[in-house]
């Protein structure tokens, strides 16, 4: 226990310590590898900015405007010695008329039809550079070669080049047009040596870092300085799968290790756009991870060496030290494990040491005396608080019982009176508007008198809204207060409660997106209280729309059943939702059960049940093998039924 601190806790601080240095280790240089992504960004965009500027000067020019006005062999001259002094691939002159067919291929040249000059890169096919001299083409080809991890390929050959794009607008009058320049980045060594030689030949920035650079068409390597072999620059190998899925793919900038041809760099990929907006490239710039693993691996030994000295210069003094204070610790931790035992004699009796330690052994016995004594009185307290509490706590819980069904009948009584003053209230604040509507309506006719001709469709239309509404009220008062509209029950068309129903819920089933498929065949008249069967119909679609979500579908059937030679009615509301658990499938009917905890009471089908059943009907849920819940209820003939309440 005395070496605890320096075997076990030690190393691990020094683990801790350890994997904490390395993990802001490596995000330093993942900050190296982002701030050189940066530096080749730059110079990326410095070069797009630069070809755009020249091309722009060339056409804005008084040399070139001159040219134009010669013979098209001076044209051609003066261009083909512009672009070898601004080190352009290409530099060619469109009229207005050609280049606008050229602008359909390319946004930069339609900008420029258009008056903006414009700088991008783009991807070229062989097609499109063969025309160019330099043989382009054939410098923009590059053999693929097989790469590992790399995402699989059937292509043999690139044949496509990363072009830096631009074009300006030509304003000479008589020859407007545009200007169209070009710089081939497809083995073009200068470009990624002078990235490679800005972010890693710099002594203050690179240091002896071992860095490459490289251009990817896609995920081809079509300029670089990664080595395949000592003199042998890797064009043509591939980037791997992963890098490709998260940069080209995804869209974001890699900043990570990763297996560069052959071997890990500290790596950094960024996304290469054209003017189309869509991915083409990558830029990269990484250096070589294993001088810093080496560096790693040696200041870890190093911390493990020192640990190992400084654990065996010390080891000896802590066990002397930790004998002479674990001696008399010991001998009390034996002591208290009697007295947990249940042995309250036990003591440590005569200790030697005369320290701090000594004195608290002492001590300790003074105390176990005191509580030897002081148990035997609790003991007995015990004994009657227990008795005690037993018979308060019997009382409470009684108590709570009776509280707790008061409750929830008293809160069940409330709900179901508001219910109804509440919806009747509305239905009368309701019918208010409506009636000054259909009153303006009426006096409008009146005004205009024969002269309504070019309103009649306006003024039909609204007195249809106001019929509708008249009857939306209608069946919010027959449902808020069923006995005013039925107090006794009566043979009734099921058919016509159904679609009375189908009102009522219109606008729940429309703010939920569902689909009301029906299908009510004619049948028989049942007995039963409208008002109460209405109530169990509205009860059932409102809890199969809230069970779906948008683009469900409820359907409501309604057909003829006879059930132990008795004919009858089954009416059945089915919806496309998650179903009921089977688990708890029997318990649905059962009073305050309930899926929507913190809206539902609960009481809705509990209440359902009791009204079909009063009516000599059934009740019954299943789910079905398509999917969705299912409530069937079955309702004896109009005649049988008052046959069964007489009987």
């Amino acid at each position: 226990m005395a070496l605890l601190p320096l075997v076990v806790l030690m190393p691990l601080v020094l683990f801790l310590g350890i994997a904490r240095w390395s993990s802001e280790y490596d995000k330093i240089l993942i900050a190296n590898v982002e701030s050189d992504l940066k530096v080749a960004e730059q110079y990326l965009g410095r070069i797009l900015s630069v070809t755009g500027a020249n091309v722009q000067s060339v056409a804005k020019s008084t040399e070139f405007q001159q040219a134009l006005l010669q013979s098209e062999t001076t044209q051609l001259s003066y261009l083909a010695d512009a672009s070898k002094e601004l080190e352009l691939d290409f530099l060619y002159y469109l009229p207005h008329a050609t280049a606008r067919e050229s602008a359909i291929k390319w946004p930069v040249v339609n900008a420029a039809v258009d008056g903006q000059s414009t700088v991008e890169i783009d991807i070229f096919s062989g097609p499109d550079l063969a025309p160019f001299p330099g043989d382009l083409d054939h410098r923009a080809r590059i053999e693929l070669i097989e790469t590992k991890a790399a995402v699989p390929t059937e292509r043999s050959v690139e044949d496509r080049g990363m072009v830096v794009h631009t074009a300006s607008p030509v304003g000479v009058p008589g020859h407007e047009g545009v200007l169209i320049g070009g710089v081939l980045l497809n083995r073009n060594l200068d470009f990624i040596d002078t990235i490679n030689a800005l972010v890693y030949l710099n002594a203050t920035t690179g240091g002896e870092r071992q860095g490459t650079a490289t251009l990817f068409l896609e995920d081809v390597r079509v300029s670089t300085n990664v080595r395949l072999f000592e003199d042998v620059r890797a064009l043509g190998t591939r980037v791997s799968a992963v890098v490709r899925g998260a940069v080209l793919d995804e869209g974001k900038t890699w900043l990570d290790r990763a297996f560069v041809v052959n071997d890990w760099y500290i790596s950094g990929y960024l996304p290469i756009t054209d003017s189309f907006g869509a991915r083409v490239g990558m830029l990269y710039v990484g250096f070589l991870e294993a001088p810093f693993t080496a560096t790693k691996r040696i200041a870890f030994l190093t911390i493990i060496g020192m640990f190992g000295l400084v654990l065996a210069l010390t080891a000896p003094i802590f066990l002397r030290m930790a004998k002479g204070i674990f001696s008399p610790l010991e001998k009390m931790t034996r002591t208290m494990k009697l007295v947990e035992q249940g042995d309250l004699d036990a003591r440590n009796g005569e200790i030697r040491s005369a320290d701090e330690i000594g004195q608290v052994a002492t001590h300790l016995d003074t105390l176990l005396d005191q509580v030897q004594e002081r148990d035997q009185a609790l003991r007995s307290w015990a004994d009657e608080l227990n008795t005690r509490v037993e018979k308060r706590t019997k009382e409470l819980r009684e108590a709570n019982a009776k509280l707790e069904d008061t409750y929830q009948q008293l809160v069940m009584s409330e709900k179901l009176a508001s219910i109804g003053e509440i919806t009747a209230g509305v239905a009368h604040e309701i019918n208010n508007p409506v009636a000054v509507i259909q009153g303006n309506v009426d006096v409008i006719r009146q005004t205009l008198s024969g002269n309504t001709d070019a309103v009649e469709t306006e003024l039909s239309l609204i007195d249809r809204q106001v019929q509708r509404i008249d009857a939306i009220v209608g069946k919010l008062l027959q449902f808020a207060r069923p006995t005013e509209f039925g107090t006794f029950e009566e043979n009734v068309d099921l058919a016509e409660i159904v679609q009375d129903c189908l009102i009522l819920v219109d606008h729940v089933v429309s703010k939920k997106g569902v689909r009301v498929e029906t299908r009510l065949e004619e049948t028989p008249f049942v007995h039963v209280n409208p008002g109460e069967l209405q109530q169990v119909v509205v009860n059932l679609i409102i809890n199969a729309a809230q069970a779906m979500d948008r683009d469900g579908t409820l359907s409501v059937t309604l057909q003829p059943d006879a059930r132990n030679g008795m004919e009858g009615v089954c009416l059945t509301v089915a919806d496309t939702g998650p179903g009921i658990d089977p688990e708890h499938i029997n318990k649905v009917f059962d009073p305050f059960y309930t899926t929507k905890l913190g809206e539902g009471t609960g009481l809705g089908l509990s209440i359902s049940q009791t009204l079909i059943q009063r009516a000599n009907g059934r009740i019954t849920a299943r789910n079905r093998p398509e999917g969705g819940a299912e409530f069937s209820i079955w309702l004896p003939k109009g005649d049988e039924a008052q046959h069964m309440h007489a009987v």
